[in-house]
């Protein structure tokens, strides 16, 4: 209990800052835009506990060594409240309200004291704000006036609004933007400046935009003001296997002996064979000989060059050649040099896994083989074996207690549409894939043998710079179950569930919509949604009825086979919401639902849905839960419950522990339903008048091991509420006693769970 007190290392004349707030009756404030100015902060803290200055407190401060050194390091020191800093921190609060045109601003700092402990409070009074009364402009360099105007309708400065010295710089950093796309390749925010004259009173401002003349540094060192110039692309240099060692070992000489290849008016130099198709690099690059300099056009040329997944770097600068002059419309010429260095080509990964699903522990394994560029044309092929064993409970089969499971996988992915659509100028607006796959599983199970052998192709391309959209036109997969156990059948017979597990095809047609607004760049919130639509067997059932095709038990077939046909679709939806710190809170919510019809009673065993595990209800293990409220004194023996609805709802709480360490607590929430009236698993039916009495709900924590490359997890769930229970016991905490092997359930993970 002593070792919890935060100021326990403290002296008598300091305090602890315990915490601060920020005063302001101005409701046009952001108040997290001034705690960005506050320069002392108190420790951090989980759910409000100190946890890294509890550790830091844990160390003897009279001993070095272990662990006192390693709890020091890990832990955080003490805030001391520095009434010093408090008062720079209000000084620089007043200074971002004078820039944010609050002239009149005044900012107070008062603090209590109390046992030890200090809060600050940081009183704020903006005040009313300057305005713009009026905008003008003026040219130095005259060439830019009608340009500049062109696009003044996009200018962040208007009158009436707050004279904000934030917004200034941003409109000077649109201004740049938008010259260098039109072809002002040394334009910078630096030759953009403002005339601001406060003293007409009634806080109003009169604001002049002035373009300054180039500074161009001449070789004795003065610097002479010209007239900014307009360039056009001139020569494109590729350089497809650079070296950057290499070149500025030798600098000058370094392109001495390379060969000349000239494609679509590029110039390929090289010594060796190019690598990647000039055909691919040429579509991938936006800077064309002739055409105006766009700084845009190169920012999409290293966007779709890193696509391509085949160059550990890419350089792009830019020259003037000698004795450059102007053309009949004044402009300059600019050449351009893309240099690329390669990846290696070939690779090779071995993978191990450890697996504990519902007790039953096992292993796996996989070799994966890549070659970034198969036919020379940036194809990426990956050719994958696995093969997994895992040892069962013995209330199955006494003949063996293993089940096994093998399998190989190719894909094979063409930065391009192979059909219908080819043009180059598609190719550069929406960077499109082509993706082929083909594999083939082998599961062997004490009940049952399976073979599950697949192929397909589709295509995904960007919509902008948010969205992905992805479409297999065409997907086959077929299932058969050569064996199985006479309990096994008499088990899905009994809960009429062998349209699912018997022989069938799946030709399927699937459309995928994804929307995410990260950036990379900066911590703020954001919104990843995906939403999938899936359709199967209507053209086939269509001409079969259209040949008139005889039915085998109420089945069209396709070689011997019955073919699936249903729709199915389901949205996932997660917000992330960044807190201080490193903290963060992950919300999301996932809902499907399949429905079979015409040559299908039920949907293929693959295709339905299933819930529990490390990546879902995480306090039961995978495909354990539901569906709805069934339960069964024998349910052990039933393999993989699934169903046909699914709803899940998720909320965690992220935070930095120390070292590689980051901590999660969760809740999560859901359940999945039978559609079909035929399916005689009790309380497995999805109701709309009583499906929310069979949500589960569970809790718990979780570990990360975050490092860099790869986030291995460990998550621990508690069920907290278990719709298999009788319905007024279904709270666990308020009925009995948590019982360690039936409702906790630990779960292993590669990445975040969501």
């Amino acid at each position: 209990m002593f070792s919890c007190r935060p100021a326990r290392h403290i002296s008598d004349d300091n305090h602890i800052l315990d915490n601060y707030t920020i005063d302001s009756p101005a409701k046009d404030i952001d108040k997290d835009e001034l705690r960005t100015y506050v320069r002392q902060k108190p420790n951090k803290r989980i759910l409000g506990f100190r946890f890294h200055l509890w550790l830091y407190n844990m160390a003897n401060p009279e001993k070095d060594g272990w662990p006192h050194n390693w709890l020091r390091r890990i832990g955080e020191e003490p805030v001391v409240y520095d009434p010093f800093v408090t008062e720079r921190s209000s000084t620089q609060i007043k200074q971002y309200l004078i820039n944010k045109g609050y002239y009149n601003a005044e900012v107070d700092d008062t603090v209590r004291v109390r046992r030890k402990r200090a809060r600050v409070t940081y009183l704020v009074e903006a005040g009313d704000p300057y305005r713009v009364a009026s905008v003008g402009y003026n040219f130095d360099d005259e060439n830019l006036r009608q340009v500049v105007f062109i696009d003044t309708i996009n200018s962040l400065i208007r009158p009436g609004i707050v004279f904000d010295v934030d917004l200034l710089q941003n409109e000077r950093t649109r201004i740049e933007e938008y010259l260098r796309n039109e072809g002002y390749f040394n334009f910078s925010r630096e030759h953009v400046y403002f005339d601001a004259d406060t003293t007409l009173g009634e806080r109003s401002v009169d604001l002049v935009i002035g373009i300054s003349r180039f500074r161009e540094r001449q070789e004795d060192g003065n610097i002479t003001l010209r007239a900014h110039r307009k360039y056009n692309i001139g020569n494109v240099f590729v350089v497809p296997l650079y070296n950057p060692r290499e070149a500025m070992d030798r600098q000058e000489d370094y392109y001495a002996g390379f060969d000349t290849l000239v494609f679509r008016d590029m110039l390929f130099l090289h010594r060796d064979e190019v690598p990647v198709k000039p055909r691919v690099i040429a579509q991938s690059t936006y800077i064309i000989p002739g055409e105006l300099y766009r700084k845009e056009n190169v920012d999409l040329t290293y966007s779709h060059l890193f696509a391509l997944r085949q160059h550990r770097l890419v350089n792009i600068r830019f020259s003037e050649p000698a004795n450059n002059t102007p053309d009949s419309l004044g402009n300059y010429v600019l050449d351009a040099w893309i240099q690329l260095t390669p990846f290696n080509m070939q690779s090779y990964t071995v993978e191990l896994e450890g697996t504990n699903s519902s007790g039953d522990f096992g292993v796996g394994g996989s070799v994966l083989y890549q070659h970034r560029n198969l036919l020379g044309g940036a194809e990426v092929f990956d050719f994958r074996l696995k093969g997994s064993v895992e040892t069962l409970n013995e209330y199955y089969s006494r003949s063996f207690r293993n089940t096994y499971e093998y399998g190989a996988e190719a894909t094979l992915q063409f930065p391009r549409f192979m059909l219908p659509i080819r043009s180059v100028s598609f190719v550069r607006q929406y960077n499109p894939r082509t993706n082929l796959s083909i594999a083939y599983n082998y599961q062997l199970r004490p009940d049952y043998t399976r073979t599950v052998a697949n192929t397909g192709f589709g295509y995904s391309w960007r919509g902008n710079e948010y969205t992905t959209h992805m479409v297999s036109p065409v997907e086959l997969n077929l299932v058969r179950l050569p064996y199985f156990t006479e309990a096994f059948d008499t088990l899905i017979r009994h809960f009429n569930l062998e349209a699912s597990f018997r022989d069938h095809m799946v030709m399927e047609t699937n459309y995928s919509f994804i929307f995410n607004n990260q950036d990379f760049r900066r911590t703020a919130d954001f919104v990843y949604f995906r939403f999938n639509a899936e359709t199967a067997g209507n053209a086939l059932a269509a001409i079969s009825h259209r040949a008139d095709r005889p039915k085998v038990d109420g089945h069209y077939q396709l070689f011997g086979t019955d073919f699936a046909q249903y729709f199915k679709t389901d949205f996932d939806i997660r917000y992330y919401q960044m807190l201080y710190g490193d903290n963060s809170l992950v919300y999301r919510f996932f809902a499907g639902a399949g429905l079979p019809y015409g040559n299908s009673t039920a949907l293929p065993f693959e295709k339905k849905y299933f819930s529990g595990g490390a990546n879902s209800i995480r306090a039961w293990q995978v495909r354990s839960l539901g569906p709805g409220s069934f339960h069964d004194a024998a349910d052990r023996s039933f393999p993989n419950r699934t169903a046909d609805i699914k709803l899940e709802a998720n909320i965690e709480y992220r935070f930095e522990l120390f070292w590689l360490l980051e901590g999660a607590l969760f809740v999560d929430a859901g359940n999945i339903w039978a559609i079909d009236y035929n399916d005689r698993r009790e309380g497995a039916l999805f109701r709309f008048d009583s499906f929310y009495k069979d949500i589960a709900v569970g809790t718990g924590l979780g570990l990360r091991f975050d490092f860099s490359f790869f986030v291995f997890r460990l998550d621990m769930g508690l069920k907290l509420r278990d719709p298999s229970l009788p319905e007024d016991k279904r709270w666990i905490p308020m009925h009995r006693s948590f019982s360690y092997s039936e409702d906790i359930a630990f779960n292993i993970g590669i990445g975040y769970p969501f």
